[in-house]
């Protein structure tokens, strides 16, 4: 896909594909500096799925789709909510 495609506006994700011997590791810091770049509030899994299925079928094994998938199935797993919310507050006597 041409720069600027929905869910990947900086071309990062599609460039990874044209990288000849591109390994996992590249590919983990392209995703990297992808994911900084989806605006807040945008749907990330939403974009992941998008990018899966416009990447994925013409490049099966290619490190990129792998990490994508890994991707997507990380934003899948709800996270544990942390911080002062999650901790026991003292009440009032």
């Amino acid at each position: 896909m041409a720069r600027g495609a929905p869910y990947d506006a900086k071309g990062l994700i599609a460039e990874a594909y044209r990288i000849e011997g591109v390994g996992p590791g590249e590919c983990r810091s392209i995703f990297l500096d992808w994911a900084l770049s989806v605006p807040e509030g945008e749907d990330m899994r939403a974009a992941l799925a998008v990018l899966v299925a416009r990447h994925a079928p013409g490049h099966p094994d290619h490190p990129m789709t792998t990490v994508l998938r890994e991707g997507l199935a990380q934003a899948a797993r709800p996270r544990r909510r942390g911080g002062w919310r999650s901790r026991p507050r003292p009440r009032d006597a």
